[in-house]
């Protein structure tokens, strides 16, 4: 089964806790750059799976389908230093027929300062091919179910996404 949870139970939001290890930080004591991505990239499969009971197994043995990154774009803001505790925010921020994009970003552990944020574009593959195919009517369930609503992404810059996630958090709101 792709997913065990009801969609009108899906959160949008999903957030972790996490600390950051001595092994994945250079010797300056800041995170790696290039340890983001597994950071972000564990966080999110540990979140979907936990809200939403999605399984990346699941989705290629049933579909014989997956996802692959198409793009990055990611901003430093401020470093994540070793044995920091911080969260991890990750959505989807958009959506079509072939594609996903799941915006992270990582703050501190009381939400109050960000320290990065990453736009991941993904295309969706058929795994016997390797060639992008349209999502199946439960994909897209799902994705209706959890993407932000109200963002027009077509038109968001992601240099002015991050100064709304940076308000948002100065604020004590969610952006």
């Amino acid at each position: 089964m792709l997913f065990t949870a009801e969609l009108s139970e899906m959160p949008v939001e999903a957030e972790s806790r996490v600390i950051i290890r001595f092994q994945d930080c250079d010797p300056l004591m800041h995170l790696n750059n290039s340890k983001y991505f597994e950071y972000f990239f564990n966080a999110r499969e540990d979140q979907v799976s936990k809200l939403y009971g999605f399984s990346f197994e699941a989705m290629f043995r049933e579909l014989r389908t997956s996802w692959v990154v198409y793009q990055h774009q990611i901003a430093y803001v401020r470093p994540a230093l070793i044995s920091e505790w911080v969260r991890i925010t990750s959505r989807v921020i958009y959506y079509n027929e072939d594609t996903m994009v799941t915006e992270y970003f990582m703050t501190n552990d009381l939400r109050t300062e960000l320290k990065t944020m990453l736009w991941t574009t993904s295309k969706h593959i058929s795994i016997t091919t390797g060639k992008r195919v349209p999502h199946p009517v439960e994909v897209m369930d799902y994705l209706k179910a959890t993407c932000v609503p109200d963002l027009d992404f077509p038109n968001m810059q992601f240099n002015d996404r991050i100064h709304a996630i940076k308000h948002g958090l100065s604020a004590g709101t969610s952006v």
